[in-house]
Order: C-alpha cells, then sequence, then structure tokens
C-alpha cells in the first residue's frame, strides 16, 4: 500500500498516536507493569519471559503501561503443566470503564492427559456472553505458542499461531455493539474452580501448586491513544492492519478457519438454542 503523507499528517492532527513497537525483542518493562501477585511474578531472560505462578495465597497477573485503540496484539503462552483442572491461564484486551470492551483469550485447566479448552469471549459496552470454546490441536503445556487479536473497524479475529480460530464482524449497522473503547493489554494466572473445569465440579488440586505459566514477546503492534475517548483516530489506514486485505480473512485463512472450527469447536453460543432460541443478530441467522 502506498504511503499517504497528507493523510498522516492529518491523522496526526486528529490526535492520533504513533503505533508502539519495539523492534521485536522488547523487555517486559518497555511496555508493561506487574499489576497484582507482585511476589508471584518473576523475570527471566534479561526479562524477555516472565513467569506468572498461582499457589493458595495468589495468583498473579500484568498488564500494558497503554491502552490501545486498534492493533495486532501478540503473546507467546506457555501454559501451567500437569494436574492444572481450576486453573485459568488469562490473555486479553480490557478497557476498565463501566460498559466495558473486552476480548478474551481464556485457557481453562484439566486434569492430567485430558484436554486444556480455549474459551475465547467479546464484551461490547458491557455485554459479553458470546462464550466459544475449542480444544487445541496440540498440548499448550509442551511449549510456546502464539496467540494473537487483530482489532480494527471491520472485524476481530482471534488467531492460535496463524490459524484464525475465531471472527468478529462489525456489525453496528443492525445495531450490535462493536469494541469502540481503548483497551489495555493484560494477562493473568488465577483460581477459576468455581467454574472452569467440568462446570466447577473439579477442584484444584493444591499438591500441584505452584502453578506457573510463562510469557514471551513484549512489543506491541497497535495504536496507543490513551488520550483519546474513542478509538477512531486509530482506525486511520497508515496502520497495517486497517489496510483493507485485513477487513475480511483471504480464502487461504477462511479454509483454515473453517476447518478448525470443523474439527475443534466443542461450544459456540450462537448454536445453543436453550440459552438463546433466537439467535443473536450477529450470528448466522
Amino acid at each position: 500500500m502506498d504511503f499517504c503523507l497528507p493523510c498522516f499528517l492529518a491523522f496526526l492532527l486528529m490526535g492520533g498516536v504513533l503505533a508502539r513497537r519495539n523492534g521485536g525483542d522488547a523487555s517486559f518493562d518497555q511496555n508493561y507493569d506487574i499489576t497484582w501477585g507482585y511476589d508471584h511474578v518473576k523475570s527471566l531472560d534479561e526479562g524477555r519471559q516472565i513467569q506468572l505462578s498461582l499457589d493458595h495465597s495468589s495468583g498473579s497477573g500484568f498488564g500494558s503501561k497503554l491502552g490501545f485503540g486498534s492493533g495486532f496484539i501478540n503473546m507467546r503462552i506457555k501454559l501451567p503443566g500437569k494436574d492444572s483442572a481450576g486453573v485459568v491461564t488469562a490473555f486479553y484486551l480490557t478497557s476498565h470503564s463501566n460498559n466495558h470492551d473486552e476480548l478474551d483469550f481464556e485457557f481453562l485447566g484439566n486434569r492430567e492427559g485430558k484436554p486444556i479448552t480455549l474459551q475465547t469471549n467479546v464484551f461490547a459496552n458491557g455485554r459479553g456472553n458470546r462464550e466459544q470454546r475449542m480444544h487445541l490441536w496440540f498440548d499448550p503445556a509442551a511449549d510456546f505458542h502464539s496467540y494473537k487479536i487483530l482489532w480494527n473497524q471491520y472485524q476481530i479475529v482471534f488467531y492460535v499461531d496463524d490459524t484464525p480460530i475465531r471472527v468478529f464482524k462489525n456489525h453496528t449497522n443492525i445495531g450490535v455493539s462493536y469494541p469502540s473503547q481503548p483497551m489495555q493489554i493484560e494477562a493473568s494466572l488465577w483460581n477459576g474452580e468455581s467454574w472452569a473445569t467440568d462446570g466447577g465440579h473439579t477442584k484444584i488440586n493444591w499438591s500441584h501448586a505452584p502453578f506457573q505459566a510463562h510469557f514471551q514477546g513484549f512489543d506491541i503492534n497497535g495504536c496507543s491513544d490513551h488520550q483519546q475517548p474513542n478509538v477512531q483516530p486509530c482506525y486511520s489506514t497508515s496502520y497495517w492492519w486497517n489496510a483493507r486485505k485485513y477487513w475480511t480473512l483471504d480464502s487461504a485463512r477462511q479454509r483454515a478457519y473453517e476447518n478448525v472450527r470443523k474439527k475443534y469447536l466443542t461450544y459456540d453460543y450462537c448454536s445453543d438454542r436453550p440459552r438463546y432460541p433466537t439467535p443473536p443478530p450477529e450470528c448466522p441467522q
């Protein structure tokens, strides 16, 4: 795509802020802060890796220093191994507002030998209840994998490595709220035994504590616009993730998306008729 200098200067006059980037090898402290469980967080490899721990006394978490209004957000994560039932590892964007926006990856632990469930959710203007769940085609506790969120004004796409697993389109034209508030990037490890595994029937086995999740990849491809009440300046096509090629999935990614959902999706709120006798308007009708 050709660079448009007049468009870019006009964008800056509108209050836009340049994307936060660090050349692909940022240390944790450049873009993130510990937010809770300070004594349960360990920095490794000169800040290129963070270990979060959970035991009976506390979990832990961290968050980005800035809020973002669009981007292609990526984190490499290795989940707790062995018996992790009841343990939740989360990577998400959230606006911290009354009617908040939020985009969630939540990894729901399980007994050893049983599959970990990946749950995604989308909140817009305070409304969530859009859970989708799937099993992964690899062991997410054996090694690091990339979990990504593409967010522009046309669509939100959740990726596992390079495979799209969920798409949430902008349907404001039919009255569906779409995430439009600046959001911070957060990650956490916490006790979710009241609901996470078998509906809360399978509890944490604390004899395996401390549970540990590891995170890498602290550079950020995002439009930092935390001074603004909305994200409109962050929809500028000066940002590569807002280019036309990212408005929809291309044919190869569409096939991969359909294939992975056919094989691994275990729950979709759009198909839950006891819960939603009439499908929500953003769902296929």
